[in-house]
């Protein structure tokens, strides 16, 4: 079997990283990370620092790049208050990365590119549940359509083709990476626990369905769509394959972290953790944890996001299981796990 070279963009966020750990282990792959800055530990695998915001940055440090066959795209910049420039800078990030592979590189093969259940509509309210990769597009802005688009109309009459997948809020360990809801989870529960508190859920979704992604499947998923002729040209939903409620998940993560549970109360996360900085210094002292700024331990902005959709997130998996990938994870064993990981590696102290 030929050997296939895939450029990650986005190479040291929570999906990235697990791309690049995942096709490094695979003997048919190269890989190829692409980040504004190296991670510390590069394990063997080639890093190219860049600003995707720079064409002609990218240009001169891709020209080399001839033997780059598929690109997987997971960068991401966050303008959630400014919703037009959230679309103009993700946009031309994405055109640059494609652009340059593009002119560097005659063996591409396709492009993967990753959305989301945004694509639904799922930051504006209650949505068709579940969300199926036909249904029709809401009222933009979403910066989605607009890198779709651009690649549909990039790839006409080329050799190449593209495959996106549509992951729901993807969890995995990462450090450094504050849009993680399993490390919200973690740092909330670690600093009500100090200050002797119970576990209290702290927003509106306690009662309705969710779903979420663990970053290993979808990086699985990914190298299997990469190579699979049939994926070409498709859209496909990626989660774990179950629902939860929190209701049911909440006492569960409580036990894990030896703590009581109260009724729910619903707290604006990102102000009320705001000042815990000193505490959480405090806390790393303490129990002699890494160092990790607080202000890249957790996103409470997304962490009240999560917690507050009060309607069902749900999306369905059908058409990927029809094309033949099979794998599914428990949420409840993944987020179990991922404290565990966060508490073996000293970033969590329970």
């Amino acid at each position: 079997m030929a050997k296939k070279t895939a450029l990650v963009a986005g190479a040291t966020g929570v999906i990235g990283r697990y791309f690049v750990s995942h096709l490094k282990n695979l003997e048919d792959w190269d890989v190829i990370g692409v980040s504004r800055r190296k991670p510390e530990k590069s394990d063997g695998v080639r890093y190219i620092e860049a600003d995707l915001l720079q064409p002609e940055e990218l240009s001169k440090k891709f020209s080399g790049l001839d033997q780059v066959t598929h690109i997987i795209y997971a960068a991401y910049q966050d303008y959630e208050s400014d919703p037009e420039q959230q679309v103009s800078i993700n946009l031309a990030m994405f055109r640059n990365v494609l652009n340059a592979v593009e002119q560097a590189s005659p063996a591409l093969e396709r492009v993967l590119l990753m959305q989301g259940v945004k694509a639904y509509g799922v930051h504006l309210g209650p949505f068709k549940t579940p969300a199926q990769e036909t249904d029709p597009r809401h009222m933009p802005p979403n910066f989605y359509y607009d890198q779709e688009d651009y690649m549909r109309e990039e790839q006409k009459g080329k050799s190449w083709s593209w495959t996106i997948l549509r992951p729901d809020v993807v969890c995995g360990f990462s450090l450094g990476n504050p849009m993680n809801i399993a490390m919200v989870i973690g740092t909330y529960a670690s600093i009500s626990k100090e200050l002797g508190l119970p576990l209290r859920f702290p927003g509106k979704a306690y009662p309705y369905l969710a779903q979420v992604t663990d970053a290993g499947l979808l990086a699985r998923c990914t190298a299997w769509a990469a190579t699979e002729e049939k994926c070409a040209f498709e859209i496909f939903n990626v989660t774990n394959g179950d629902f939860f409620r929190w209701k049911n998940l909440w006492p569960i993560i409580a036990d894990r972290f030896q703590m009581r549970i109260t009724s729910p109360q619903p707290i604006p996360l990102a102000q009320i953790m705001a000042d815990k900085q000193p505490l959480w210094s405090r806390i790393v002292d303490k129990y002699r944890l890494r160092p990790i700024p607080y202000k890249k331990l957790a996103s409470w902005g997304f962490g009240d996001f999560i917690f507050n959709c009060d309607y069902d997130v749900m999306s369905d998996t059908t058409k990927l299981r029809k094309f033949g990938f099979h794998e599914v994870e428990s949420s409840e064993e993944m987020f179990l796990r991922l404290f565990d990981e966060f508490k073996e590696e000293k970033v969590l102290p329970f």
